[in-house]
């Protein structure tokens, strides 16, 4: 059995008087690509965003390779080996793609950027067609390459993915799910949120589904996908 390397114990985060997560348990192991799928709005972001501290969870705890990082402060955590691209990518307009890439080296500092740089163009080779592009001028699929990119600079154990299909056309989706594949091959341990089920149960080998802030369901990614409940809701009944 692998390590688990996040764990989710019990987890629960209000904002003000309303409680956004309830009583959350979830494991992600060393090597795997887990996926956590529901609609919008059932607290999907709210889970991820809770990793960095932001918000504080309020019950329970947040484990990272088995040390408690739930009152951690976010660079801590960042630096640590937990990285992400965020939901709207958040990319800096107006800097290069190289720019960009480099601000994802702050949490470990510069030392392997050469290098790294050189490892995104290969995984992304439009990202260095556009090195000294401003981000602002790139599509909305490129600026999603960007962003995975620019995580994946900080060297991280742990990606998570927030949403990376978020506004892409079928063709950029496909291409950007080819990569994570590409990145799972090669021992990346990814936590993957994300709307497009069918995609995101296809990639994982496990998945959990969550509905107004609780898990409701969990199994491997093929039980899921099979599962009439998961198709009806979020498969569109296929």
């Amino acid at each position: 059995m692998s390590e688990a390397m996040l764990e989710f114990r019990n987890v629960d985060v209000f904002y003000g008087a309303i409680q956004a997560l309830k009583q959350v348990s979830l494991q992600v192991n060393e090597g795997e690509t887990v996926a956590l799928i529901g609609a919008n709005g059932a607290g999907k972001s709210t889970l991820l965003m809770s990793i960095f501290g932001q918000p504080r969870i309020r019950g329970g705890q947040i484990l990272f390779r088995g040390e408690d990082i739930s009152h951690k402060s976010t660079h801590f955590v960042a630096s640590g080996g937990i990285a992400q691209a965020p939901e709207g990518r958040r990319i800096f307009p107006d800097m290069t793609v190289e720019e960009n890439l480099l601000m994802g080296t702050i949490p470990i500092g510069n030392q392997f950027a050469a290098q790294d740089l050189q490892t995104m163009f290969d995984l992304f080779p439009r990202l260095k067609e556009r090195r000294k592009q401003r981000a602002m001028t790139m599509s909305g699929g490129e600026q999603q390459m960007l962003a995975i990119a620019r995580a994946l600079m900080s060297r991280p154990k742990l990606l998570l993915l927030d949403e990376p299909s978020l506004g892409l056309a079928p063709i950029v989706v496909k291409q950007i799910f080819q990569t994570l594949r590409e990145l799972a091959r090669n021992g990346m341990t990814i936590f993957l949120v994300e709307q497009n089920a069918h995609h995101a149960l296809k990639l994982s080998d496990r998945g959990y589904v969550m509905a107004n802030g609780q898990i409701r369901l969990s199994g491997s990614g093929e039980e899921l996908l099979g599962n009439e409940d998961v198709r009806k809701a979020y498969l569109g009944g296929i």
